[in-house]
């Protein structure tokens, strides 16, 4: 897993590792209720709780022994909505067609991810931009946190002053001074003693709803098993889901694994990411697995970015990320009685964390500076890490391809004036 005695600390992995589950494990009550639409049209909604935990322990196992880098995976929000909203309400596709679409997916991206595309792909992105894109990723975390936490309305407004005075609020303000001092004071563990302190304050105001039971068995993810069917192939439609989920798929995983490395110091001078083809390789072989499983796209969680900020640097984080959702499927109850209010301020001071990839950037040429301003604006403010990579990457190429144009009719009319002069004292 990537755990060295002489350079790693076991106690900080296993925090790392709890911290990043605290960050993510809203996902196990948010999926299936993002997908209870589906049952009008035969979708096995009470499945989904198992076969989600079964595709996130997949996806980050992959992580911790292939990758050996503390990066946690699940079904990405983003793509889900695809899934449920677009393919399968609005086009009135089954959802056999939609699992179809992810698994052809997955499979195009392992290919991806073993050719040298890959690697043009990520040689691509400046470094400037590189460091951007953790920027921007900090925003887009800590405006989750916000919006976790009721503070935010729709998109980046915040709600009206006399509606922030609820239990909710007031909770998220504290645990981020919590959070806030103990990272101040450096303390290990400090943003999982913050969600501990804060989960614990919830039950007089209300927030935080004990299990009456504690345990409970798994549902049998047996109805959503490689639910596939061959003769959606020759449907131009499914061709088009694919190209749109292998989009996202590729530039929201870059753009989380770059950005969270770079602000981590784990990027070499000459701009490459150690282990770089194993994690992307990890990232579509979980695609894979969790459309077999009956998920939508299995994608690098930016919440890993809390596991980081804690000090998580290996495998070995990922894998208590595993541990952590292996007993969820028995202790659902008891995890899930964390609330928004307690995760959302470790969010914010992972967002800073991120954020702190600035100091890398030199805006003294506005050719590089303004693609980076547009990459950290529009992540949080469409609530799109794609959308932010991809107009930052077309602004740089744009504007790069015009000053270049422009150099060179200046040095031909410099070269002109040059020759003419010469003839004319000949």
């Amino acid at each position: 897993m990537g755990f060295s005695v002489h350079r790693d600390n076991m106690k900080t992995e296993i925090l790392s590792g709890l911290t990043t589950f605290t960050s993510m494990v809203y996902i196990l009550a948010l999926l299936p209720a993002m997908t209870a639409p589906l049952a009008s049209i035969g979708f096995p909604v009470d499945s989904v709780f198992t076969a989600t935990i079964l595709a996130t322990i997949v996806g980050t196992l992959l992580m911790a022994f292939l990758a050996k880098r503390p990066f946690g995976q699940a079904p990405g929000l983003t793509l889900n909505i695809f899934f449920i909203e677009t393919v399968c309400l609005s086009l009135g596709y089954p959802w056999q067609f939609a699992l179809t679409a992810v698994l052809i997916e997955g499979l195009l991206f392992v290919m991806l991810c073993l050719s040298n595309l890959r690697k043009t792909i990520f040689e691509m992105v400046p470094a400037s931009l590189k460091y951007a894109i953790a920027a921007g990723i900090g925003f887009f975390i800590a405006m989750l946190g916000f919006k976790n936490s009721g503070l935010l309305a729709d998109g980046t407004v915040f709600n009206h002053l006399d509606t922030l005075a609820t239990p909710s609020s007031m909770l998220f303000a504290l645990g981020l001074i919590l959070t806030s001092i103990f990272s101040i004071l450096r303390i290990k563990g400090g943003l999982l003693l913050s969600i501990i302190l804060i989960t614990l304050l919830g039950i007089p105001f209300g927030l935080t709803t004990m299990p009456h039971d504690i345990f409970s068995m798994p549902v049998s993810p047996a109805p959503l098993f490689c639910q596939f069917s061959w003769d959606f192939l020759l449907m131009p439609d499914l061709w088009v889901c694919v190209l749109i989920m292998l989009f996202f798929d590729v530039f929201d995983s870059l753009g989380t694994i770059v950005g969270t490395m770079a602000c981590s110091g784990l990027i070499r001078k000459n701009g490459r990411i150690p282990h770089m083809t194993t994690i992307m390789l990890s990232d579509a072989l979980a695609t894979v697995a969790g459309a077999c499983l009956g998920c939508s796209t299995v994608t690098t969680y930016a919440e890993s970015a809390t596991g980081f900020a804690e000090g998580g640097r290996t495998g070995v984080s990922a894998f208590v990320v595993v541990l952590c959702f292996t007993a969820s499927l028995f202790l659902a109850p008891l995890f899930l009685a964390i609330p928004a209010a307690a995760t959302a301020p470790v969010m914010v001071v992972a967002g800073l964390y991120l954020f702190g990839a600035v100091r890398h950037i030199s805006l003294a040429d506005p050719k590089e500076a303004l693609p980076v301003f547009v990459t950290i604006l529009l992540m949080p403010v469409t609530g799109s890490i794609t959308d932010g990579i991809m107009a930052g990457l077309l602004s740089y190429v744009i504007l790069s391809f015009l000053s270049d144009l422009l150099k060179r009719r200046k040095t031909s009319t410099v070269e002109e004036d040059l020759q003419t002069h010469s003839s004319q004292s000949s």
